[in-house]
């Protein structure tokens, strides 16, 4: 598979999966996760991720202490499953805030795409690996009984792939 389908196959991972654990380096050296809402309506060209955070919230204050950062993201009634790593970066750009605002927001940014507390966050990829097993969950679990009981793997673990953007 070429970069560019692994590209559009990590998309269709993602795309519908409103929320990501979006995770940070604390101060204390722990990992700190917290559901994020991705604003992308595509993978970007240049391989990024977009979210809105709070301009005084502890994600903003972890990752301009430590830039790179795990987004996952989790589909179980479709068994597939997203880990994106990358670097983080708050992004002074008013026309993209604009372009990826949606009336969802408005829960927590009343202000608009103008709130002054709205902090447009661009997460770059440098991989992101994924596991896709499609098929009805319920033949999934099936598989999964059956080779606990024989100790044989199951038959169709789905596809693993990794994507590269470095």
């Amino acid at each position: 598979m070429t970069d560019t389908a692994r590209r559009a196959q990590l998309w269709e991972l993602i795309k519908d999966i409103h929320f990501g654990m979006f995770t940070t380096r604390h101060a204390n050296g722990h990992l700190h996760s917290r559901p994020m809402t991705t604003q992308n309506r595509a993978i970007d060209e240049d391989d990024s991720l977009w979210f809105f955070m709070s301009a005084g919230s502890e994600t903003v204050a972890d990752l301009l202490r430590d830039n790179q950062v795990n987004v996952a993201y989790a589909d179980p009634e479709d068994q597939a499953y997203v880990s994106v790593a990358g670097q983080a970066e708050i992004v002074e750009d008013d026309a993209r805030k604009q372009a990826l605002w949606s009336r969802a927001n408005e829960a927590w940014f009343q202000g608009g795409p103008t709130d002054p507390d709205l902090t447009l966050v661009r997460v770059r990829i440098a991989h992101a690996d994924y596991w896709d097993a499609p098929g009805n969950r319920l033949v999934h679990l099936y598989d999964m009984a059956v080779s606990a009981l024989t100790g044989e793997p199951p038959k169709d673990k789905g596809e693993r792939g990794r994507v590269d953007m470095r």
